[in-house]
């Protein structure tokens, strides 16, 4: 009798290489790529607190181990946003797992604390956490890209993680750029938040001023009351420009007439170059022709992951 064929296997699926902003996820994390859903936890768990469960790999954790990061660039999370996320985790369970690395007799979230969080709030004792043993630069530096790459950092708590990959570990401003697939001018300018009065941070913070009326108020002679009128009035960036260059210029005004409407009219092109390229974080450049309105708009960028982005943005997917 012939032997009856054993049915053949089937082909492992392919897992598709995520992209990103920069280095990405991916790179930071080592390309961890797994055949199996990464909410599955391996089937013998190691004992806790043995060398070998806090070693590299997917595990579930004790909520109770588990500390949040000081330097976490995140600051600000919304309760009612962590309510329903909670309220999902105790329908679902959690469907991704944070990062921590080993840190005493502990763990130290190095991506997701929101989940964390809401995981707290739906009396869940374990999560499923990918652990890495990481140095602090390389710490901060995932916690950045997971942050933007999700967009939950506002531009305050960017630049402020910048400034401290920059001067507590000695990163860049090209390396910065490198990292998370940004221009370098918009690093720098990011950063240069950091130079306006802690009120107006505040108000960033809060999201009632955006990155481009912040960078607008920068240099204008009283910062904070000018903050304080925008949000009162609702003002919009090409508007709060206008106002910071009434400021600065009011008795040059007086005692000239030079500023045409033309000049007016290149002043608002270069407020919205600069309202887009802080909306990228790529340069923008746009050239008008003539009187008649029409002109042209160049989107430049340095990779194929920067292309990837701002196809994203047009498109209005999400990263």
């Amino acid at each position: 009798m012939a032997k009856e064929e054993e049915p053949a296997l089937p082909k492992k699926a392919a897992i598709k290489k995520a992209t990103g902003l920069g280095r990405g996820l991916n790179s930071l994390f080592g390309e961890i790529q797994r055949e199996e859903p990464l909410v599955q936890a391996p089937e013998a768990e190691p004992e806790e607190g043995s060398p070998e469960a806090r070693s590299d790999g997917l595990r579930s954790v004790a909520i109770s181990d588990i500390r949040p990061n000081p330097d976490q660039p995140r600051q600000t999370f919304d309760n009612e946003a962590l309510d329903e996320l909670a309220d999902s985790m105790k329908q679902r369970g959690v469907i991704q797992p944070i990062v921590v690395r080993p840190h005493g007799k502990n763990f130290q979230i190095v991506a997701g604390e929101r989940r964390w969080r809401a995981a707290q709030r739906a009396r869940l004792h374990r999560v499923p956490a990918i652990i890495r043993n990481l140095n602090d630069a390389e710490t901060l530096e995932i916690a950045i890209v997971e942050n933007v790459q999700r967009r939950d950092l506002n531009a305050v708590e960017e630049a402020e993680a910048y400034v401290k990959l920059k001067d507590d570990f000695g990163h860049s401003q090209a390396k910065l750029a490198e990292l998370v697939g940004k221009s370098r001018s918009h690093i720098a300018n990011l950063m240069r938040l950091l130079e306006l009065p802690e009120a107006v941070r505040t108000l960033v913070g809060e999201e009632k001023l955006t990155m481009g009326h912040a960078r607008a108020l920068i240099n204008a002679p009283d910062s904070e009351e000018l903050a304080k009128q925008v949000v009162k009035q609702g003002l919009s960036v090409r508007d709060t420009e206008k106002l910071v260059r009434k400021a600065l210029g009011g008795s040059r005004r007086k005692n000239s007439k030079s500023l045409t409407g033309a000049s007016e009219n290149d002043a608002d092109i270069r407020a919205v170059e600069s309202h887009l390229g802080d909306l990228l974080g790529l340069k923008v450049t746009i050239q008008s022709k003539g009187q008649t309105g029409a002109g042209s708009m160049t989107i430049d960028y340095s990779n194929l992951d920067q292309l990837d982005l701002i196809c994203q943005r047009l498109t209005g997917e999400h990263i």
